[in-house]
């Protein structure tokens, strides 16, 4: 019996030692499911943490972009708005400028004829004052002195007799002058002229200094009579501006010439 007895209980034992090393492993099974579901969760958990983060900078991204959208909406209108004004404002200029262009047109073409009723009042009192005479003609706008009347042949200095000329010319062009509106910037153009013969001999090389010089006398002389010299203007255009074509002694007489316009400037 007692044998039997020990053998039951070593049997018993070694179920009993069975069972619990069955034990150990399933606890040690489901120690390792448990840690593996632990670190799924957690790292899950993290997925979930790392997608609202990425969520909550996405949406931050999209609301500053939607705040950028916004202000540049605004900045457009802004320019749009700005534009439309400019334009307006353009248009207006546009018209005040047809307008003034208008306007300053009108006053130069008062201002024109006002001054050639002075030019023709001035060319009037001339002829009053240098009588009818064949070598001081009027041509157009211009007053035409032949060079003899005035000149030595080939030389620029004003003889006694050009003298006398232009001192009553400048007599009756200060008469004038006091009448002229002083808005009107006018002029005297004291233009040279040659014939097209070229000089064999005196001071001047050319016909060109020998024109600009004749001008410049006449320019110098008026100055000395008291006429502004910001009135005056001397030109020389030697053989280049005949009145008169050919080579007959007429017409060489006819080009050799001093012309004087009074225009505006």
């Amino acid at each position: 019996l007692v044998s039997e007895l020990q053998t039951e209980l070593a049997s018993s034992r070694s179920s009993l030692t069975e069972a619990d090393r069955r034990l150990r492993l399933a606890e040690e099974t489901l120690a390792q499911e448990r840690r593996a579901a632990a670190e799924e969760a957690a790292a899950q958990a993290r997925a979930l943490a790392d997608q609202q983060a990425l969520s909550e900078g996405a949406n931050r991204q999209v609301e500053r972009l939607q705040n950028q959208l916004e202000a540049l909406e605004q900045r457009l209108a802004q320019l749009a708005e700005a534009l439309d004004a400019s334009e307006t404002l353009n248009e207006e200029r546009r018209v005040q400028i047809v307008n003034l262009g208008k306007r300053l047109n009108e006053a130069l073409a008062t201002k024109v004829q006002e001054l050639a009723r002075y030019r023709s009042e001035f060319f009037g009192r001339l002829r009053e004052v240098l009588g009818e005479r064949e070598d001081i003609r009027v041509v157009g706008d211009r007053f035409v002195f032949q060079s003899e009347v005035l000149f030595p042949s080939a030389q620029a200095a004003l003889t006694p007799a050009g003298e006398r000329q232009m001192a009553e010319l400048a007599s009756t062009l200060k008469q004038v002058i006091a009448e002229i509106p002083s808005d009107i910037d006018w002029v005297l153009q004291v233009n040279g002229h040659t014939d097209k013969r070229p000089l064999v001999s005196g001071t001047f090389e050319s016909n060109w200094e020998l024109s600009a010089e004749r001008a410049l006398s006449v320019v110098t002389f008026l100055i000395e009579q008291g006429i502004p010299a910001n009135r005056l203007a001397a030109a020389g255009f030697a053989e280049y501006q005949p009145i008169a074509e050919g080579d007959s002694p007429e017409a060489y007489r006819l080009n050799r010439r001093i012309e004087l316009k009074l225009t505006q400037r």
